[in-house]
């Protein structure tokens, strides 16, 4: 699959120009990895392959469908050095951490509430899906997944409405968009001010987390647009700021 060094990386593929590994979920690992400067070459999936791809290297699935079939999600990484294959970034993020115990990203004794934290980040900025699905078909997805992602979506997270019936529009647009910064205002309440990251100095999984959902809208909108310039300034621009400390890691 490999070399003996160089983990795999599997993550969705951009037609986007110059946008690459845009996926909120894939990007905590894409974080991981840069952080802890493990050598890693990304092997990109679209939607439809995820399933037979993940099947044939003996990836774990890491949820169920509706109907109760074992469900295959990205990230995943293949460690030639171990013969491991590992999904779910959480995951991912305890393994590397056995693996390669520098640079730790969930740092000694903060496992529990580093999982509570990101129950508690997707109730603060969930409300960004409604906007990041659509954006997330018309930007980003490349023909092959987006007929795949709208009808998946459709069936296992919408209910059975459309990405497009979903999509906040007029008064209703606004009102959402200050639900999200609301939600990114109570994350900001739980730091000092004075914080860089949820560990203060410490980087850690929760940073990776939030950075995540701003790649998705950064690299979506794009950084010159109303939504990213509005966004990364909120909370006296903590969020734009956390974007450049990860970036620079």
């Amino acid at each position: 699959m490999s070399d003996t060094k160089t983990i795999l990386f599997y993550d969705f593929p951009s037609k986007k120009a110059g946008v690459n590994g845009w996926n909120p979920n894939t990007w905590k690992t894409r974080f991981s990895l840069n952080y802890k400067g493990i050598p890693y070459k990304t092997v990109w999936v679209e939607y439809p392959d995820v399933e037979p791809t993940l099947k044939e290297i003996g990836a774990a699935p890491t949820t169920k469908k509706p109907d109760g079939s074992p469900m295959y999600t990205l990230p995943v990484i293949f460690d030639p050095s171990t013969g491991k294959t590992v999904s779910e970034s959480f995951e991912i993020a305890q393994y590397l951490d056995k693996t390669y115990p520098d640079k730790p990203i969930l740092p000694k004794g903060t496992k529990a509430l580093q999982a509570a934290f990101l129950d508690a980040l997707r109730g603060c900025v969930g409300v960004l899906g409604q906007f990041g699905l659509l954006l997330t078909c018309e930007q980003l997805l490349n023909t092959k997944s987006e007929g795949y992602f709208r009808e998946v979506r459709k069936n296992d997270i919408l209910g059975g409405k459309t990405v497009d019936e979903v999509f906040p529009r007029g008064e209703r647009a606004k009102e959402e968009w200050k639900k999200l910064e609301a939600g990114f205002g109570k994350l900001d309440g739980w730091m000092n001010k004075e914080d860089k990251f949820i560990m203060g100095d410490t980087v850690s999984f929760a940073d990776f987390a939030i950075g995540g959902y701003l790649q998705w809208a950064k690299l979506g909108w794009g950084e010159e647009s109303e939504q990213w310039k509005d966004l990364s300034t909120w909370n006296d621009g903590r969020w734009g700021k956390l974007v450049k400390n990860l970036e620079a890691l």
